[in-house]
C-alpha cells in the first residue's frame, strides 16, 4: 500500500521558486511520506476554517496538505515558509 503524493499547479510553482537547498529537502522530505504505511502519523491538522487540511513541517517551511484517505492520496496545496504560509 503506496500512498501518492501530488502537488497543485499553485504548490509547484512555490517549490520551485524556492532555494536549491530548501526545494530539495523538502523533495526529499515527500519521498520519505510516499514509503510511510501511513503518512498521516506526521500530519497535523489544521483549525479553524482550515480544519480539512493538515501541515507537514520541514523545518521553517510548511506543506499544507489535503490527505484523501480513500485514494492513498496526499495533495499540496500550498507550500511556504512559516510566517507568510497562513495567510
Amino acid at each position: 500500500m503506496t500512498w501518492t503524493i501530488n502537488f497543485t499547479e499553485e504548490a509547484d510553482k512555490q517549490l520551485q521558486s524556492l532555494d536549491k537547498p530548501i526545494r530539495e529537502r523538502i523533495r526529499k522530505y515527500v519521498k520519505e511520506l510516499e514509503k510511510l504505511p501511513n503518512p498521516k502519523i506526521r500530519a497535523e491538522t489544521l483549525k479553524g476554517n482550515l480544519s480539512e487540511f493538515c501541515k507537514y513541517r520541514v523545518g521553517d517551511y510548511r506543506l499544507i496538505c489535503k490527505i484523501e484517505d480513500d485514494k492513498l492520496l496526499i495533495l499540496v496545496v500550498k507550500i511556504g515558509h512559516r510566517s507568510k504560509i497562513y495567510k
